[in-house]
């Protein structure tokens, strides 16, 4: 694993390629084209462990369009699609 760097530019998590490291910024549902409404999307996050704060990393990712995505979220692995990931912005 690489050091992160504290300049790096923030980017949603749905955009980051297996392999990525980095920290939760904040979460930013307003805009994403998942088929839930922006409350309930930032819900179900927080409670798999999307917390501001938290380490992730992307261990692998789907055949068909990259998608899902296993993510591991300080100590615990989830799967996600890369449309709701885009609500995760990491640095």
């Amino acid at each position: 694993m690489s050091e992160i760097c504290d300049t790096r530019p923030p980017l949603p998590l749905g955009l980051a390629r297996r392999g990525y490291t980095g920290t939760i910024q904040h979460l930013a549902a307003g805009g994403t084209t998942s088929s839930l409404p922006d409350i309930e999307l930032e819900s179900r996050l927080i409670e798999l462990g999307f917390v501001e704060g938290a380490r992730v990393e992307i261990l692998h990712e789907g055949i068909v369009g990259r998608d899902p995505i296993a993510v591991r979220v300080d100590n615990i692995t989830v799967a996600v699609r890369r449309r709701e990931a885009m609500a995760v912005i990491v640095a």
